[in-house]
């Protein structure tokens, strides 16, 4: 069969529109994410685990999402730019990962309705924006049995960010969880108002250090608790990651969030045009709170028994905030035979007994 020199011609521009439009195709499908972190990335903490996340997301879905991260980011307004500017660079998914871009990442899914926004720690959705959260408590209350079982003076020491319902359940589920193995427990607190300033949490540590705690932990981002408990040879329970390598002695135990299942499932219904505005709140069971870097020097019971509580918690039979409980005052907040709400462990704004000093206002 002979072609003519204008079949030719024309049958080899209708290929390379052909495969134009294939490769437009497939760069159309491509789903652009964002992930915007209030603290640097290092190699632990808070923004690391977020990012381990986000390069476990990518592994999972390959060639099917492209991602950018913006890290140290202030809350407020300079958040605001920068989820923005995202949002007008193509990232039809934005992560905000702290808890003070609440009311930036909301304005900004106003203005640009077609795109996914999900907030991590915050309580206010849209119908363009979701929100996800690990059960902390659930890890900080394992990790309570095992301070309560390594202290020798009966005093730990909590770093702790900002005074939030979050924060606050964390304190009082690993006070509850000290109590339950070691009832003359007190723990004291030091608020440095900040998610991320290794001097403060550093200058913090040292201070309840000088007050007698003997094991101290940390609601902050960077790796300084750790590094103060190994230098001032204290015992610490490390958050967000496994800081074993900054305190080799000092770590007990660490209480670890893993995101990338999630971050993975959340990509992959935005890229299936199945996702929808959910508050997720997942723990223990679903795998995203896991201890990691248990000392060989706790004992073998006592690694037994945080476990069958890990057990527990996974099949429902065991919830940290599981009465009685008691506050400060000595009034009874969770009668014998119940546990806390969801809603309720939301909207904590008290201390449990056996914690030390004033919530501040």
């Amino acid at each position: 069969m002979n072609f003519s020199k204008k079949q030719i011609v024309a049958s080899l521009v209708s290929l390379a529109c052909f495969a134009a439009f294939s490769m437009t195709a497939v760069a159309a499908d491509k789903l652009k994410v964002g992930f915007v972190y209030v603290s640097p990335i290092g190699d632990a903490g808070w923004t690391y685990q977020h990012n381990q996340g986000r390069l476990e997301m990518e592994k999972n879905l390959g060639d099917k999402v492209e991602t950018k991260f913006i890290e140290s980011v202030p809350e407020g307004q300079e958040a605001e730019r920068v989820i923005r500017d995202l949002a007008k660079s193509g990232y039809d998914l934005i992560f905000t990962t702290s808890f003070g871009y609440m009311n930036p990442t909301l304005k900004v899914a106003k203005m640009f309705p077609g795109k996914y926004f999900e907030h991590s720690t915050g309580y206010k959705t849209a119908r363009n924006v979701g929100t996800y959260m690990c059960r902390f408590y659930e890890g900080r209350y394992m990790a309570g049995i095992v301070a309560g079982k390594m202290t020798k003076s009966n005093t730990l020491g909590y770093i702790a960010a900002f005074p939030i319902p979050e924060v606050i359940r964390g304190i009082n589920a690993y006070t509850l969880g000290a109590k339950s193995v070691n009832p003359d427990i007190k723990v004291k607190v030091i608020w440095v108002n900040s998610w991320f300033d290794p001097g403060k949490e550093r200058e913090a540590a040292e201070a309840l250090i000088t007050q007698g705690a003997d094991v101290i932990t940390h609601h902050t981002d960077s790796t300084a608790p750790v590094l103060t408990a190994e230098e001032k040879g204290v015992y610490a329970i490390a958050y967000h990651s496994d800081m074993s390598k900054y305190g080799p002695k000092a770590q007990l135990v660490a209480v670890t969030h893993n995101y990338g299942d999630l971050y993975t499932k959340i990509a992959k219904a935005v890229l299936d045009k199945t996702w929808k505005s959910e508050k997720i709140w997942n723990g223990v069971k679903e795998g995203s709170i896991k201890l990691a870097g248990m000392n060989p020097v706790v004992p073998k019971d006592v690694v037994a028994l945080v476990e069958k509580t890990r057990q527990g918690i996974a099949d429902g039979s065991i919830h940290p905030f599981q009465g009685p409980v008691k506050d400060q005052s000595g009034k009874v907040v969770v009668e014998a035979g119940k546990s806390l709400s969801d809603k309720e462990l939301l909207g904590m704004n008290y201390y449990v007994e056996g914690v030390q000093g004033d919530i501040p206002k």
